[in-house]
C-alpha cells in the first residue's frame, strides 16, 4: 500500500460508514492493456507453454501471475529467451536492437506493443531522419523509454522535468521537437513543455497528444470526484506510473488523503473510520474484477451507494498482432 496525502486527513478513531462510494469512469483496462494480455493468452492457445514475456506484460502483479499459472514465463531481455523459443514483447514496446538480437537467436516473436507507444516510436524515427533533436519527456529506466530512446539514440535527449531543462544541449536551436512517454501526468507535462518553449523558442511539438487517451480519460475522471471525496483508493501495482500519478493527482485536485492498493484486502477499514464518501478507481492495467472485489470491501464496511462519476467514453479496441484473432 501507498499514501498520499496529509496529516489534515480525518480521524480513524470515528465508526466507520454508512456512506457512498463515486466510483471513476473511466477507469480500469485501457485497449492498450487488453490487446498485450489478450496477445500472451492466444499466443500460449497457439503455441502452447512455455510463452515467454520481454518485461512485464503490463504493471499489474495479479495479471503477471495469472498469466504465469497459463504457462508465461516473464524475462528481462531476449538472452534469457531459449534459442528457438516463442516470445512475447511487452505492451511498452521493444527498441530496434531487441528486435534484431531476437531474430539473430531465432526467436518466434509476437509484437504486443501498444499501437499509441508504437506510434511515438515511428515520430521518434522521423524526426530523427530529419535531422532534429529529439526532447523525450519520460521517467529514467521505464521499459517505454529505452524502447523510445533505441529508436534514435544519437538524437534523443531524456527530459525527467523542467529542472532537466537548463542543461540540455543540442546541435541547432532551431531544429528541436518534444515527445513524451504515453504514461505521463497531463499537468505535470505541461509544466516540462512549458520550461521547454522558454528555453527553445523554435520548439516543436509532436502532430499529436503522446500522452494516450486513457491515460488523459482517468486522470479527467478522478479531478471530478476528488472534490466530493474525503478519501481516494486507487487499485494498482505500485510499479505502475500510471496508477501512482492517480493517487498523486487526487490529493493535488483536493482530496486530503489517497491510497494505492494493489487488491481489495489492503483496503485498511481504519481508513474508513468517520469517512462519508470514497472515491475509486483503478489504473489502466488493472482488471475490472480487482474493482468488483474492493466494492464489495467498501460495502462490507457500509458503503454500499455506489455513483459512477464519468468523464469519458471509451469504445477503442485494438485488434491482436496478425495471427492471432480474438475470440
Amino acid at each position: 500500500m501507498t499514501y498520499f496525502g496529509s496529516s489534515a486527513s480525518r480521524s480513524a478513531d470515528a465508526a466507520a460508514g454508512p456512506g457512498r462510494v463515486l466510483l471513476a469512469s473511466p477507469r480500469g483496462y485501457c485497449a492498450g492493456s487488453d490487446r498485450p494480455v489478450v496477445t500472451v493468452e492466444k499466443t500460449l492457445d497457439r503455441y502452447g507453454p512455455p510463452v515467454y514475456v520481454r518485461q512485464r506484460i503490463v504493471h499489474n502483479t495479479h495479471v503477471v501471475r495469472a498469466l504465469e499459472r497459463r504457462g508465461a514465463v516473464f524475462v528481462g531481455e531476449t538472452d534469457e529467451v531459449p534459442e528457438g523459443a516463442v516470445v512475447v514483447f511487452s505492451a511498452y514496446g521493444a527498441a530496434p536492437g531487441t528486435h534484431t538480437e531476437a531474430a539473430r537467436r531465432r526467436l518466434t516473436t509476437v509484437d504486443a506493443t501498444c499501437p499509441l507507444v508504437t506510434k511515438v516510436h515511428m515520430e521518434a524515427r522521423r524526426f530523427a531522419r530529419e535531422g532534429y533533436d529529439i526532447l523525450l519527456i519520460g521517467h529514467e529506466g521505464h521499459e517505454e523509454v529505452i524502447g523510445t530512446m533505441g529508436e534514435a539514440p544519437d538524437r534523443i535527449h531524456l527530459v525527467g522535468g523542467p529542472d532537466d531543462v537548463p542543461y540540455l544541449q543540442v546541435a541547432d536551436e532551431g531544429r528541436v521537437v518534444w515527445l513524451s512517454q504515453t504514461t505521463l501526468s497531463v499537468d505535470e507535462t505541461a509544466v516540462t513543455v512549458h520550461a521547454l518553449k522558454a528555453r527553445f523558442p523554435a520548439l516543436l511539438g509532436p502532430p499529436g497528444d503522446d500522452i494516450c487517451y486513457a491515460t488523459r480519460n482517468r486522470q479527467a475522471a478522478v479531478r471530478r470526484l476528488a472534490g466530493a471525496c474525503d478519501l481516494v483508493l486507487v487499485i494498482g501495482s505500485r510499479s505502475s506510473a500510471t496508477s501512482a500519478r492517480l493517487a498523486e493527482l487526487a490529493v493535488l485536485a483536493g482530496v486530503p488523503t489517497a491510497h494505492l492498493v494493489d487488491c481489495a484486502e489492503e483496503i485498511d477499514p481504519a481508513w474508513l473510520r468517520g469517512m462519508s464518501t470514497v472515491g475509486l478507481t483503478s489504473g489502466a492495467s488493472v482488471p475490472e474484477i480487482l474493482v468488483a472485489e474492493a466494492l464489495d470491501r467498501l460495502a462490507a464496511h457500509g458503503f454500499d451507494d455506489v455513483e459512477v462519476i464519468r468523464a469519458a467514453d471509451e469504445g477503442q479496441r485494438f485488434a491482436p498482432p496478425p495471427g492471432l484473432t480474438r475470440s
